[in-house]
């Protein structure tokens, strides 16, 4: 197993996981086995459940390293084989004190796997200015000192700047961070990110890992470097737009979506559209709201109302009360037996729960109690839109992470309705897709598959929010599910 740590230095967001990303695309596009590692700096048992505006001080190493190890060797690939390269993106800044166990872990580790199984890529920033115009390498100086000082040494040392590096910029890195010039990358600001592994490609970071890590590459034109380049040149090109309100729960901090945001540009691409967000806070559009902000109140509906599509992230009956809210208000415009329709988290009393605990949640425990990862949804309608969209296959595997679902009890109640559930778990027992009757595309699903988006593979479910709002759901679904060549 060969080990590529990302590290980042002098601010946070300084685009690692572009780094990372990118690095795991041309290596993958060479034929390797790939797979990658994303670490969010904090030990907790359950770091997923933190709020996005919410920090933990952590601790301990050993566990980092056997954690790394093991997760490194579970096959992503269709063909169920071993990686040969992980890609480790260490999140934070050099120095933070969050971090610091994870630096002291990936210290040992590179003694553990042995030098020729380990490098080390360092993301830093080179700043320019305006007042001079001059591009500054001491914050990056800096950082690979601190970086060094720690107990780790960068291989390649990948400079994010406005404009191309300058030689005499990169000769002077090169110079008094101890690396050659060839192993200072210019990562520059570019119209669309599906560029940088492009650029990367173009600096021989390919050649300069393939000989570091001695990988078993041959060095030929590549199918899936042509078919990113491509997408890359095509992005470039985009003239109609359409726009998605995101109604959400953090909508004034747009990273904690970065999924699904993710996720709907690939679909907007994949139909030659620009991406417009419209971010809107949940609670704007509560009643509560037009009392005491009436104008923030209006903004917000306006929002809602001139988009071409909604979406409401974390589906039905998951976590994130925006989420529930979609199937409690849809059951709270129901004839009367619905008329106290609620949660089971927001009123344990309840007499018609819509959403309800799963039977294996303790809810008296917060953490690690999710159902988590990848599990079967077997289609029940062959008339199914999403089937359709997913290939008119019998069943998906996608990615789940919830504690909360729709209650089973109450099915047949939802589909005299109109409410179809299409899809539901392999006990059918627990109600994983659901589709409106007579609705041109309305539909929630139990599982996250924004998490198996990719540029050139766009997640069925977000393409079909893409193509309704873009008002061609119909006439691809007619082709058979197939874009026209333009």
């Amino acid at each position: 197993m060969k080990y590529i740590l990302v590290t980042g230095g002098v601010i946070s967001g300084i685009g690692k996981g572009i780094i990372a990303s990118s690095v795991g695309t041309i290596l993958k596009s060479c034929g390797l086995h790939v797979t990658a590692i994303k670490i969010d700096p904090y030990i907790n048992i359950d770091a997923g459940t933190f709020s996005p505006y919410e920090h933990v001080v952590p601790h301990i190493t050993d566990a980092i390293q056997e954690w790394v190890m093991k997760q490194a060797k579970i096959s992503v690939d269709d063909d169920g084989m071993e990686p040969q390269v992980c890609v480790i993106e260490l999140g934070g800044t050099v120095g933070d004190i969050e971090s610091m166990p994870f630096i002291e872990a990936f210290r040992q580790f590179q003694f553990k796997v042995k030098k020729e199984n380990f490098c080390n890529i360092h993301v830093s920033l080179i700043p320019q200015p305006s007042a001079t115009g001059e591009q500054k390498t001491k914050p990056t100086q800096n950082s690979v000192r601190e970086l060094r000082g720690l107990g780790l040494t960068p291989d390649l040392i990948m400079c994010r700047c406005t404009t191309p590096l300058e030689t005499a910029v990169k000769e002077k890195i090169s110079m008094f961070c101890h690396v050659e010039p060839t192993q200072v990358i210019c990562v520059h600001d570019v119209p669309s990110v599906y560029r940088v592994p492009l650029l990367l490609e173009d600096q021989g970071v390919v050649s300069y890992l393939c000989q570091r890590l001695n990988l078993p590459v041959e060095m030929k034109p590549r199918k899936l470097l042509t078919k990113w380049k491509e997408m890359a040149d095509r992005s470039d090109r985009l003239l109609e737009s359409v726009s998605i309100a995101l109604v959400g729960k953090y909508t004034k901090l747009s990273d904690s979506y970065t999924s699904v945001i993710k996720a709907l540009e690939h679909s907007a691409l994949a139909i030659n559209h620009k991406l417009e967000v419209k971010y809107i806070d949940s609670a704007d559009l509560e009643t509560a709201t037009l009392q005491e902000e009436p104008v923030k109140y209006h903004e917000a509906w306006q929002k809602l109302c001139s988009a071409h599509g909604v979406l409401v992230p974390g589906g039905f009956g998951v976590r994130g009360t925006e989420g529930k809210m979609q199937a409690i208000n849809w059951a709270r415009k129901q004839n009367k037996p619905f008329l106290d329709a609620n949660s089971t988290e927001f009123n344990p009393e309840s007499k018609h729960p819509v959403v309800i605990d799963m039977p294996e949640h303790n809810p008296g425990q917060m953490g690690g109690t999710m159902r988590l990862g990848k599990r079967r949804t077997i289609f029940k309608s062959s008339s199914s839109v999403l089937r359709k969209l997913y290939g008119n296959v019998e069943y998906v595997e996608e990615r789940h992470r919830h504690r909360f679902e729709v209650n089973p009890e109450l099915k047949h109640h939802f589909e005299e309705k109109g409410l179809q559930f299409v899809g539901q778990d392999v006990e059918g027992e627990r109600m994983e897709v659901i589709e409106l009757e007579d609705h041109y595309y309305f539909v929630g699903v139990q599982y996250h598959p924004e998490f198996t988006s990719r540029p050139i593979n766009p997640s069925p479910p977000y393409f079909g929010l893409l193509l309704a709002a873009a008002g061609k759901l119909q006439s691809y679904l007619t082709k058979g599910c197939r874009l026209s060549p333009r």
